[in-house]
């Protein structure tokens, strides 16, 4: 498949800004996989579309601060100059942390990272944190050690000087809300560096209402990371090649997600992050040999799904709009139908819904009487 096919056209001012003043307002299209049919509906109404007898999976990772800016203090074990050391004090560094390695330690990428060798040392805050990179990697990463200068501790310190790392398609500087409205209500493991967006729109009152259906819940943790935000440079899809994120799925919600699947109850995957968790498990799954359809475990998710993929796990998913030529809709396309999906998405932009992270969302579903015919 080649990237143009994953094009469109969005006007700038349908990009989401901001969130609604409610998580559950957002504008919701459904759209069947199956006939391609397609209406506009309201998040709100997610309950009453449900059979009734549906596992939906999310995914609790919670995001963290990742954004830091800080000064260069000179590459360690040199001497420099007065002038010297002054002349870096006066350059911003901003630090993007994408993935930790160990509990001092973390991948990132760096601004501007030309400027910033092996060795070099960065102040953050007053001082109280400092960080050493270790190394270069692939992709333009950074290792880098971090150090307290006081008993706060790493986390602490991350959590009190980091911004929240809103996408660079939100046009402006995070604010204090976005530290609680760019994590889902059932956010709890941290180490994301981007909110699993489909699960923006939830509330514990629409989570009541959906078990109230019948409708049975479990969680999985996937760290989104730069993989799924990785722009796809090559022209053929199959040239692309996924960054890996880190996913856990319990053995509680493996045994859930198997016997969901054994009784053929849908599995309804809230988000993207959550359709490779669980699609990369299966296929885990299949080369141990194993008689479940998932596997429980860590791991690391390097699957690209696109058109032309099986899907052995997932039978609807609820998403948001994703970006032209993203691996994000790449995989949208390959479980709805790549024309399927982009009619619906002309429709949405003609019916003026918001798009991306804080925008409305889809409901991709699997079975008749969701549509109207």
């Amino acid at each position: 498949m080649r990237i143009k096919e994953l094009d469109y056209e969005l006007p700038r001012e349908l990009i989401a800004q901001r969130p609604l003043a409610r998580r559950d307002a957002s504008r919701m299209l459904v759209l069947d996989r199956r006939s391609g049919q397609f209406e506009d509906r309201a998040f709100a109404h997610l309950p009453e579309l449900l059979r009734g007898d549906e596992l939906l999976v999310y995914n609790n990772a919670r995001v963290i601060p990742a954004r830091l800016f800080g000064r260069r203090l000179g590459v360690h074990a040199q001497a420099p100059s007065k002038s010297a050391v002054g002349e870096r004090l006066q350059g911003q560094v901003e630090v993007f942390l994408t993935r930790r390695v160990a509990p001092d330690t973390w991948e990132a990428l760096v601004r501007p990272g030309r400027k910033l060798p092996v060795g070099e040392r960065i102040v953050f805050g007053e001082g109280e944190l400092q960080g050493e990179i270790l190394a270069r990697g692939e992709l333009g990463l950074r290792t880098i050690q971090f150090r307290c200068k006081n008993d706060a501790g790493i986390d602490s310190l991350l959590e009190m000087l980091g911004h929240v790392p809103l996408p660079p398609y939100i046009e402006r500087e995070d604010e204090i809300s976005d530290r609680s409205r760019y994590q889902t209500v059932f956010a709890k493991k941290p180490g994301a560096i981007a909110a699993p967006t489909a699960g923006l729109h939830f509330t514990p009152e629409i989570l009541a209402a959906i078990r109230a259906r019948g409708a049975e819940t479990c969680e999985l943790t996937l760290d989104v990371g730069i993989g799924t935000f990785q722009p796809i440079h090559a022209d053929d899809l199959k040239d692309h090649v996924m960054h890996g994120e880190r996913y856990e799925i319990s053995a509680d919600a493996a045994a859930k997600i198997n016997d969901a699947r054994r009784s053929g109850r849908r599995i309804l995957a809230v988000g993207t992050t959550v359709v490779r968790a669980l699609e990369d498990a299966a296929r885990r799954a299949a080369n141990i040999g194993s008689n479940e359809i998932v596997a429980a475990g860590s791991a690391e998710a390097t699957l690209f799904i696109t058109p032309g993929f099986s899907f052995r796990v997932v039978d609807e998913l609820l998403t948001n709009f994703h970006l032209p030529r993203s691996t994000l809709l790449a995989l949208v396309c390959a479980f709805a139908g790549k024309e399927n999906v982009m009619r619906a998405y002309r429709n949405a932009v003609e019916a003026k819904y918001r798009f991306y992270s804080y925008g409305d969302c889809m409901f991709i579903c699997g079975h008749a009487g969701h549509v109207a015919t």
